[in-house]
């Protein structure tokens, strides 16, 4: 496990360098739109495509699961890598530094670790279970706020889950004094809570690939997180709240309306 850790590690900086030299070509770029606000272009496939030829070499055993590929097969039990290759595409498309690399690893049905990189901020996130997590490789720690009312909390959104899901959530944020934040990376906004920069995050519905490597940092820097894998969080995605664990119980209970 700590041999692919180090791999990821070096891996995450060559697949951030391919990202950013397209970020800084982003003029040349060709956009295809997937969907209401869901773009992509071949920054996106390429940066992908690298990581997931770098990993079929190295371990031909793991299977692959990736935002822009089709996903190799996978069973029970084996080791899986989940893999977007610019989470925040439209902040990368509009010339915000705003997005990452996001890869985590998962096996008997653990998140094992992972690592999120934001190369137009240099910054570098890394952590997992039995792995203390880390910023540009200095360990960082959740927040000891106690409350949203006492600092930032992520509210993300995605047409995928649509206003219904979200809304509710977002006003009893708002009514319990809280105040959000969103700048277009969940990848980036869940490491900034294992960074201690938010006193939390939710989603009401995130797909794996842009949570798995950030949820392993979370973890490894203290956060609560709730089980992202149940019913199959893997291939389906799922809602997600990650906190201090102070004021866990309370965004859970913003989200829910409990």
């Amino acid at each position: 496990m700590n041999e692919r850790f180090e791999f990821g590690l070096a891996l995450i900086r060559e697949a951030g360098a391919t990202a950013l030299g397209y970020f800084n070509a982003r003029d040349q770029l060709t956009v295809q739109n997937k969907g209401p606000q869901d773009l992509a272009s071949e920054a996106d496939l390429n940066t992908e495509l690298l990581i997931r030829d770098r990993l079929a070499k190295a371990y031909p055993e793991d299977a692959f699961l990736g935002e822009e590929t089709q996903p190799t097969e996978y069973t029970a039990g084996q080791g899986i890598w989940v893999v977007d290759p610019i989470d925040g595409t439209q902040p990368f498309i509009l010339g915000m530094s705003s997005w990452c690399v996001s890869i985590g690893f998962m096996q008997n049905g653990v998140i094992q670790f992972g690592m999120v990189f934001a190369p137009a901020r240099d910054e570098l996130f890394a952590g997992g279970r039995g792995i203390r997590s880390t910023l540009n490789g200095k360990p960082i720690r959740v927040t000891s706020s106690t409350s949203v009312r006492n600092g930032l909390t992520y509210a993300g959104y995605s047409p995928k889950s649509g206003p219904g899901d979200f809304l509710p959530g977002f006003t009893r944020l708002l009514e319990a004094g809280g105040m959000f934040f969103r700048d277009g990376s969940g990848a980036l906004g869940l490491c900034y809570v294992a960074a201690g920069r938010l006193v939390g995050f939710f989603e009401p519905l995130i797909k794996s690939w842009d949570a798995m490597g950030a949820i392993a940092v979370c973890e490894g820097a203290g956060a609560r997180v709730s089980d992202f894998l149940a019913n199959d969080g893997l291939f389906n995605g799922n809602s997600l709240i990650a906190a201090t664990p102070a004021a866990y119980d309370e965004i859970e209970a913003i989200v829910k309306g409990s």
